[in-house]
């Protein structure tokens, strides 16, 4: 029999390990890592890049024994794209409303260098905070769980979402995207060019936060994408 493939979590801007918390709950006998990403977090002195955190997502990874799946959500899908290309034990990607580029690209590029109207930008410092997280980010989560999301966000790099992507992992690793249909962060517009380019299109009725409005949902969508991976 097929091993089960080890599950990586990668969060997105702003966030951390703790996004995932209800979705790792619903994940009974699944080995899961998780990854800080140097690039989101509290002294903006210390935020690290695009690079960074590829670098970073790539030791994870290596250090697993066996085949792995990697689920990205948001800009997580940047670093997941740039630092798997060469990493034969990667079964399948996951990109959850997540960034899916191409090389060359960038997520302030993708925009022509104009930051979202809810970005609020520290330029001088290099950082960039989230203005409006409650509507933008959790649009569909309760209340409380959405208030001690807010409480835990961090700062994220300028540079992080300011830098190219050198090489783009989903071209020789198949991969899922995750359409959330009222995503407010990352429009469903978006979501679906960028879909073209995964092998197997899902998607949810949910904001920019599954893992918190639909965790079940997105635990059953993670735990058949490792079936499959298995089988494979």
């Amino acid at each position: 029999m097929a091993s089960v493939p080890t599950l990586v979590l990668v969060h997105g801007a702003w966030h951390g390990p703790w996004c995932w918390d209800l979705v790792i709950e619903r994940l009974s006998g699944v080995d899961i890592r998780t990854i800080a990403l140097p690039s989101s977090g509290h002294d903006p002195s210390k935020l690290g890049d695009l690079y960074n955190d590829a670098e970073i997502v790539r030791s994870v990874v290596a250090d697993v024994d066996g085949p792995v799946v990697v689920c990205a959500h948001s800009y997580g899908g940047a670093p997941v794209t740039e630092a798997l290309v060469s990493m034969g034990k990667v079964r399948h990607l996951v990109y959850l409303c997540a960034w899916q580029g191409n090389v060359g690209d960038s997520l302030l590029g993708a925009r022509h260098g104009i930051p979202p109207p809810w970005w609020e930008m520290h330029e001088a410092e290099g950082y960039i905070d989230p203005l409006r997280p409650r509507e933008i980010f959790y649009g569909d989560v309760d209340p409380a769980t959405a208030k001690a999301a807010i409480a835990r966000l961090g700062h994220q790099s300028l540079a992080a979402v300011s830098q190219p992507l050198t090489q783009a992992s989903w071209r020789n690793i198949s991969s899922t995207y995750v359409i959330c249909e009222k995503d407010l962060a990352i429009p469903p517009a978006t979501q679906e060019q960028m879909a073209r380019r995964a092998h197997r299109v899902e998607r949810l009725d949910t904001s920019h936060s599954p893992f918190l409005s639909q965790p079940s949902r997105v635990a059953d969508i993670l735990r058949n994408e490792l079936r499959v991976a298995a089988a494979n």
